[in-house]
């Protein structure tokens, strides 16, 4: 069994892929319960990758759903991948359970876009500025503040080299509230303007005198795309109080892309010259 530590897209696709297989083949999860020897939460845990994938269980069910070999095969040869824990997992330490599963579908999506209503997005800070926003915003330790940094930075990094686009939108407020002082504004203001010219990127600044946008009020979003069909879009919602809501509603996270559509199409176009005072269009 995979050491718990959120289920990698590859475990996701395999356990969607069972519960699509017994859906097909009219099998109730009280059958399939019955044909492992368990109990119908066994099967559900199964199908949401909410358990380590066990072999033997896989193989029983597929036989009950009469999958034929050609089916079958790739997906128990598939197994073992999808039992590996995530490159997270060594930072489990530093992680709350609901970041788990969010770096586990940030890990594979092809498309990240992001808002914040008051910094700047987590995925662009520098080191320097999330330092000095987590010593304001938490009772952290150093060293699960090191930890964290080093997770951030792990994050930034594999996003860029597997080239997966990232699209973020954030006020021009975010630039102007002083976090850590003028030299780390000073040094996050220029990772902003350097990674606006990134070939993967798009950095959008809503200036201080534009009008109430589609985005207004709402928490900080993030909405993640997966390039597999058996993954529907996720939007991860931050809102008061510490509290996250993934949502996978197909309709809700249709909304917030919405939402934010309208936001980006509103806001200045990237690579738009923003003042110092923040008045004017969008660029960093």
């Amino acid at each position: 069994m995979r050491p718990r530590s959120g289920p990698t897209v590859e475990h996701r696709v395999l356990a969607a892929r069972l519960r699509m297989l017994r859906e097909r083949a009219g099998v109730s999860l009280q059958a399939a319960a019955v044909a492992l020897g368990a109990h119908p939460a066994t099967v559900r845990r199964i199908e949401r990758a909410e358990t380590g994938l066990d072999p033997y269980q896989v193989r029983v069910l597929l036989e009950r759903y009469e999958v034929p070999a050609e089916v079958a095969g790739p997906i128990m040869a598939g197994i073992a991948a999808a039992n590996l824990p995530g490159w997270w997992h060594a930072w489990r330490d530093a992680m709350e359970p609901w970041q788990q599963e969010v770096i586990g579908i940030e890990s594979s999506a092809a498309l990240v876009r992001t808002w914040h209503p008051a910094l700047v997005p987590e995925l662009l800070r520098t080191p320097a500025y999330e330092e000095a926003l987590r010593r304001i915003l938490t009772a952290d330790p150093p060293r699960l503040r090191d930890r964290h940094l080093e997770l951030l930075a792990e994050r930034q990094r594999r996003l860029e080299a597997r080239g997966a686009a990232l699209w973020a939108l954030l006020p021009a407020a975010a630039l102007h509230t002083d976090v850590g002082g003028p030299v780390v504004m000073a040094g996050q203001r220029t990772a902003l303007e350097e990674a606006a010219h990134r070939r993967h990127l798009t950095v959008q600044v809503v200036p201080l005198d534009f009008p109430p946008h589609p985005m207004t009020g709402v928490p900080s979003l993030h909405l993640l795309r997966v390039p597999a069909p058996e993954i529907g879009d996720r939007a991860v919602l931050e809102t008061a109080g510490a509290r996250v809501d993934i949502i996978d509603e197909p309709a809700v996270v249709m909304d917030y892309r919405i939402r934010l559509d309208g936001a980006c199409a509103a806001a200045p176009h990237p690579g738009s010259p923003l003042h110092e005072d923040g008045r004017g269009a969008g660029k960093p």
